[in-house]
């Protein structure tokens, strides 16, 4: 499958939050969407879901305007795992990822065994079998972010929409997290993820959305996440370093150079006194 943006324009009640925006992500793929915070990256995402209507543009799936769709039919096409999610009850693990089975399931039927197999291997897909029976409120940060992307893969959706997986959760939590969306990828899920940080662009991702205030480019990681464009979008300077490794791999990764912040700051507060 295919998803498509094609110029888009979104917003609340009229205000233009994003505007003229395109990109394209297909089945396999990870495209990885970078902006500071303010720029529209969430309004993007609920007018993908249909949360928000949009206010120009269009979005396609291979070619059909989603606009029309019903929720249950977006929902069985595109799976969302939002930031973070508490639930108001103490529900297992097996129940969060069961409630992804809805988009499958009629007015007021029961999960079947189908459903309920499907859930398990979801949880056997993401190495987190262990927690089938544990209180989904008394788990670690990582491993509720984990269920919750168990839960969207049980909803078998086609396109994986994921709004910053790795928010609050450590180094090793982070890496194991990118480590599981490039498995899906490989698996053949579409899957368009933002990020606050853009070395997760060089590790895992196919392609890159750069989205600031005033500018917008996309294409390969490689191109589009540049010192010059960095600066721009995020107001300081970076570098852009590679690490070679085994078998003449390069890792790129991104650098903020903190001590030019510094001097800005010590300069700033001069001026001021």
């Amino acid at each position: 499958m295919k998803l498509q943006v094609n110029d888009a324009v979104c917003g609340y009640a009229g205000k233009k939050i994003i505007s003229g925006i395109s990109f394209s992500v297909s089945s396999g793929e990870i495209l990885c969407l970078l902006g500071p915070n303010g720029v529209g990256k969430t309004t993007l995402f609920k007018s993908i879901l249909g949360f928000l209507p949009l206010q120009g543009g269009s979005i396609t799936a291979d070619g059909e305007s989603i606009g029309g769709w019903s929720r249950k039919k977006l929902a069985a096409c595109i799976g969302y795992v939002p930031q973070s999610h508490v639930p108001p009850f103490p529900f297992t693990v097996l129940d969060v990822v069961l409630m992804g089975r809805t988009a499958h399931l009629g007015p007021f039927a029961a999960p079947s065994k189908h459903d309920e197999k499907t859930a398990e291997e979801a949880l056997e897909m993401l190495d987190i079998s262990f927690l089938r029976d544990c209180i989904y409120t008394e788990i670690s940060g990582g491993e509720r972010q984990m269920v919750l992307i168990a839960r969207a893969i049980a909803q078998e959706p086609e396109i994986l929409i994921m709004d910053e997986p790795t928010s609050n959760l450590d180094f090793g939590n982070q890496m194991r997290v990118l480590s599981r969306i490039k498995k899906l990828a490989e698996s053949g899920l579409g899957i368009l993820m933002t990020s606050h940080f853009p070395n997760h662009a060089f590790l895992c991702s196919s392609q890159v959305v750069l989205l600031g205030r005033n500018t917008f480019s996309a294409g390969k990681a490689d191109d589009v996440v540049t010192e010059e464009r960095l600066k721009e979008i995020y107001q300081i300077d970076v570098r852009i370093v590679e690490t070679r490794l085994e078998n003449n791999i390069c890792i790129k990764s991104c650098v903020p150079l903190l001590s030019d912040l510094c001097t800005a700051a010590e300069t700033k507060q001069k001026v001021r006194a």
